[in-house]
């Protein structure tokens, strides 16, 4: 007979992932966590108060995988990569986008985090409320690039190519659609996910000009 680790907080949030991961956070309840780990679900009460302080852990657990940025090196080059890592993280636990930013009892990944990201741009002369607008700014873009990344209505190993010339947009009656797919798309190996880098430094772009803009 084979013996199981004994049971702790930190298997019980990575059994919730797991959950999550499968079938979304509707499947995250404390039966199903007990069920993923082969014990009661009253088992678990000795290491989470509940669902709702589950739910903030797993928040935790995401954001202690995002990449920190370091307060002692360029701002531009730790928020690039802290958003990468963040793109990363958040396309492969897709549940996670919704829950981040909901939770009321943020935990010491979290916080650690912020604290983090808004050190590093103060620490590079952003005056407070411009570390706030970066802040939102950033996360707003990744975000809202990772949302689309995961909902594009491709079909399983289909590329913008595949998916374009099934749509055909006729020119005549789309011209702009139809020189965009025949300019960037047929032929072009053309994916979505590199226009990431992309608008990732138009706004880091404006961000360093507002900085200058700030004087000494």
């Amino acid at each position: 007979m084979v013996e199981r680790p004994a049971l702790s907080r930190a298997r019980v949030v990575e059994a919730a992932v797991a959950v999550a991961d499968r079938g979304g956070l509707a499947g995250v309840s404390m039966r199903n966590v007990g069920r993923e780990l082969g014990v009661e679900a009253m088992s678990l009460y000795h290491h989470v108060s509940g669902k709702e302080a589950l739910l903030d852990a797993m928040v935790d657990w995401i954001f202690a995988r995002i990449e920190l940025p370091g307060a002692e090196r360029p701002w531009r080059q730790e928020m690039e990569a802290r958003c990468s890592s963040a793109r990363v993280v958040l396309a492969r636990h897709p549940w996670a986008l919704g829950l981040m930013e909901s939770r009321s009892s943020p935990g010491p990944a979290l916080l650690r985090h912020h604290d983090a990201v808004l050190g590093c741009l103060r620490a590079n002369g952003f005056p407070v409320r411009l570390a706030a607008h970066a802040y939102s700014a950033l996360d707003s873009y990744v975000y809202g690039f990772v949302l689309t990344e995961l909902h594009l209505p491709f079909a399983p190993g289909e590329g913008a190519e595949e998916f374009t010339a099934k749509l055909a947009p006729p020119p005549d009656v789309y011209p702009h659609l139809a020189e965009f797919v025949t300019e960037l798309v047929v032929g072009r190996d053309y994916a979505y996910g590199d226009e990431f880098s992309y608008g990732l430094d138009l706004v880091l772009d404006q961000l360093e000009q507002r900085l200058a803009e700030q004087g000494p």
